[in-house]
């Protein structure tokens, strides 16, 4: 499931979009300001930005080139809103790094598509081969997991963490190797922050009894097995 900050001080606006969002599927995180969309970002990065021009405060255009500028957040896909229509404008904020731009009024259609448009170019991932390993199979296509016809319901981050373990399965990877791997370079995050997350993965393979194929290795870090226990 992609997850999707919209940051948006227009409370109706955001609501509208945020409901439309879960509709199609998204997992919608919403920030009013650009203070609370950049706590938002440092604590989890998300799929994708909604990103509202005029906020109180710092400016949209601003925030999207802070987040250019910035190694973890370089390629943080972003989409412009904004009710300015002239085309000085649009150029200003593609030029500040936004993926696309789109006026108000706009469609909640027209919203859908332009996200999935943008999260197909930015997410090659996507376009990965579906990976099994064990009973496990996971299609980065559709984004989902499942054993047997049995769906597994799991966040972006415990996503991307599975699939990159089963893309190297039975290999032993430090805490310092998955946040390289699945969070790229966050240097200011904890390597806790791993063991939360390798916590939530289990949790959700809890019910198709897949858990128990990810292995803790004391003082060394994690490994995905092929084989669940008997």
């Amino acid at each position: 499931m992609n997850q999707v900050l919209v940051v948006e001080d227009e409370s109706a606006i955001a609501e509208l979009m945020s409901i439309n969002l879960r509709h199609a599927g998204y997992e919608v995180v919403v920030a009013a300001t650009a203070d609370e969309a950049l706590n938002q970002v440092e604590r989890m990065l998300p799929d994708l930005v909604v990103l509202d021009w005029m906020l109180p405060g710092q400016s949209g255009l601003q925030l999207a080139k802070h987040w250019r500028s910035q190694p973890r957040t370089r390629e943080l896909p972003i989409i412009m809103l904004t009710a300015r229509a002239e085309e000085s404008d649009k150029i200003s904020g593609l030029d500040a790094g936004a993926d696309d731009y789109l006026t108000k009024p706009f469609s909640p259609h027209e919203l859908m598509a332009r996200i999935r448009a943008v999260l197909r170019r930015k997410a090659p991932e996507a376009l990965d081969p579906a990976v099994e390993v064990g009973p496990l199979k996971l299609d980065p296509g559709t984004r989902r997991v499942s054993r047997d016809a049995q769906e597994v319901r799991l966040g972006p981050t415990e996503f991307r963490l599975l699939h990159f373990f089963m893309t190297h399965p039975e290999r032993v990877h430090s805490r310092s190797q998955l946040l390289d791997g699945v969070w790229g370079d966050h240097v200011f995050i904890e390597e806790r922050t791993v063991d939360v997350h390798v916590k939530r993965l289990r949790e959700a393979l809890g019910p198709v009894q897949c858990s128990n194929m990810i292995e803790t290795l004391r003082g060394v870090g994690y490994r995905l097995t092929r084989q669940t226990p008997p």
